[in-house]
């Protein structure tokens, strides 16, 4: 079965039940990490978080586009998912519950998604309050670190005044040793082959760029202040 029929599958499923519901069954499936999962999963997150500010601009549903790219003739699919989470009653919570449990084993693919909802609260160019408090939230439900969370925010609002030594998770006083090892594994795990092995579509794997570019800042940064 193809990517794009098991996401038509899980609409049929959908039509059927609530797509939490449908999320809480995803998440009892012994084989249960695959892209369509990933995608789901993000489509539902993304369209509650579209809702945050209450109303969805068209520059948030170009962006959900723009990183969750598609084939016109997949549109549809994709769009029908999108909408039944706007008009389900559970709130973003619940929903953030259920995919944390979808990928209670895989924290780097909580990450991903935490990256792509980044994204969509930035899309029409200002993170409203409200979003920005959903993404706490989200982090504090799936366990994201300090570190991960300050990748994030500077990958999409700018790294502005963070420390770079947080961005890399790394300690002030670590060697130059230290902190190179530590930055070659971040790089190592945000590289497009890590992404697509734990579950991200292909055509998601942008997603990283911006992280990766916080990584590099913060990397420089040190170097800088350290030479």
């Amino acid at each position: 079965m193809s990517f794009w029929d098991r996401i038509e599958a899980g609409i049929a499923a959908t039509r059927k039940r609530t797509l939490g519901a449908f999320l809480e069954a995803m998440a009892s499936q012994k084989q249960r990490r695959n892209e369509a999962a990933f995608s789901i999963a993000l489509i539902a997150l993304s369209a509650k978080m579209a809702k945050a500010d209450g109303i969805v601009t068209d520059d948030e549903i170009a962006a959900f586009r723009d990183f969750f790219q598609f084939p016109e003739k997949e549109a549809d699919k994709v769009l029908m998912i999108y909408q039944l989470a706007q008009q389900d009653v559970a709130g973003f919570d619940e929903y953030l519950s259920k995919v944390a449990k979808i990928f209670d084993d895989a924290p780097a693919v909580l990450e991903d998604v935490l990256d792509c909802l980044f994204h969509v609260a930035a899309a029409d160019g200002v993170a409203h309050p409200r979003e920005l408090e959903l993404i706490n939230r989200a982090a504090e439900a799936f366990g994201v670190t300090p570190a991960a969370f300050h990748r994030l925010k500077a990958a999409h609002l700018g790294l502005g005044e963070d420390d770079p030594y947080l961005i890399l998770g790394v300690d002030p006083g670590a060697s130059a040793a230290d902190i190179k090892s530590t930055y070659r594994a971040l790089v190592r795990d945000h590289h497009p082959d890590a992404l697509i092995a734990r579950g991200v579509p292909p055509d998601m794997i942008r997603i990283a760029e911006g992280r990766m570019a916080a990584i590099n800042t913060a990397y420089e940064r040190i170097l800088t202040n350290r030479d």
